[in-house]
């Protein structure tokens, strides 16, 4: 570039003007300077005597500067422009102007000159753009004033229709950033759907449970007085309100058949190793600490966690080594998953637990440890792996164990 920091960088090219590493658009820019400048060597030898020099290496050099920068206009625009505007010029001021024919110009040299002002108009900054438009009508009308007219047309064609595809090209870019976004928000939006209708049933089953027991709670003790019977019935007018108030805020996340099945925990995890197992994954498990029971959502989290982790394992590196580590601590439940990362696939060396796709299994992991008031990392290690640890609180503001 002839000035730095005034181009932005090229925007991907679609699929349909590619041919695996081949840029077909550069490829034609190549051709096409091939095209033009067997053209103009042509056109000068053929006009030689009105130019009044038989010098063949001056007409095959002048045919080189004039065609040369429609090469370069694809990754150096405003540097493809410049050197085109002086080789026109340059044609100018050695032949003189309408030694060849009525034109001023060399006709191939225009052509150059229109496309690499169309680059510049798509890649370069405004400022750029209007400067070289500027730059093409009065210098045209410098050179021979007859040629303003055809000068305006000339830089007004080439910087308009630039600036058209600038734009389309810029809401085309804004739209799939926008639904790149929009896409991540809507993933993280459906896990914590799934998750409200996982927690729905677990708390509407406790409250169930403490309203059934509030209301055969007086019928247990013979003769129980009054303040008894009519404190079990507030607890259980208590329990069935806010049991009515947790189904009609989250009614709308369940589906029109809900799954009737029990929810999964790490006591099934027996049964989901070995369905990984089956899926081509080698996997190791371990757990230290005192298992004991859990809270229904911190269990089902858990599991959850672990079936994620798996399924990327089983999705991304096929025939990889997967460790599964369970530790009960006093006031967490910490869950570590790590996969060497050396699978059967062609893409087995980069495959990890989550660092392929699209990225949404791990934002669900978070979000399910975030759920709980804990916190759940994953990424690569030095060690060539990937890592993901989670920590689950089991007990209300408690620290977690080291």
């Amino acid at each position: 570039m002839i000035v730095a920091g005034v181009t932005e960088p090229p925007a991907p090219r679609s699929p349909r003007l590619r041919r695996g590493r081949v840029d077909l658009v550069f490829a034609t820019d190549v051709i096409l300077a091939v095209i033009i400048f067997g053209f103009t060597e042509s056109y000068l030898s053929n006009h030689k005597h009105q130019l009044g020099t038989s010098d063949a290496f001056l007409l095959f050099l002048l045919s080189v500067l004039v065609s040369a920068p429609l090469i370069l206009r694809t990754s150096f625009p405003l540097t493809s422009w410049s050197a085109s505007a002086v080789a026109l010029i340059l044609g100018s001021a050695v032949l003189g102007p309408g030694t060849t024919s009525t034109a001023a110009y060399i006709p191939g040299g225009v052509v150059v000159y229109v496309l690499c002002l169309y680059a510049v108009a798509i890649r370069c900054k405004p400022w750029v753009v209007i400067t070289a438009g500027l730059v093409t009508v009065i210098g045209g009308a410098l050179i021979e004033s007859q040629s303003t007219a055809v000068a305006i047309i000339a830089a007004a064609v080439p910087v308009f229709a630039g600036v058209i595809v600038r734009s389309r090209r810029g809401s085309r870019e804004q739209l799939e950033v926008a639904e790149r976004r929009h896409e991540g928000e809507r993933a993280l939006l459906e896990e914590r759907q799934r998750i409200a209708r996982e927690l729905h049933d677990v708390v509407a089953h406790h409250m169930s449970v403490i309203a059934i027991q509030a209301e055969a709670g007086p019928y247990k003790a013979a003769n129980p007085p009054p303040e008894l019977v009519e404190s079990f019935g507030e607890i259980r007018a208590s329990a069935l309100s806010g049991l009515n108030e947790l189904r009609r805020v989250l009614g709308v996340l369940r589906s029109d058949q809900p799954d009737t099945a029990p929810q999964p925990g790490l006591e099934d995890l027996p049964d989901l190793l070995e369905s990984a197992r089956a899926g081509g994954v080698t996997v190791t498990s371990d757990v230290t600490g005192t298992p004991r029971s859990l809270p229904e959502g911190v269990n089902l989290s858990a599991y959850r966690i672990v079936q994620e982790a798996l399924s990327n394992a089983m999705r991304h590196a096929p025939g990889s080594t997967v460790q599964v580590k369970l530790f009960y601590g006093v006031a967490a439940l910490v869950i570590e998953i790590r996969n060497n990362g050396l699978g059967n696939g062609a893409e087995a060396s980069r495959a990890t637990l989550g660092g392929l796709g699209s990225g949404h299994g791990i934002i669900g992991m978070r979000e399910r440890a975030a759920m709980f008031g804990g916190h759940l990392e994953a990424g690569p290690t030095p060690g060539g792996e990937f890592l993901v640890t989670a920590s689950l609180p089991l007990a209300e503001r408690a620290e977690e164990t080291t």
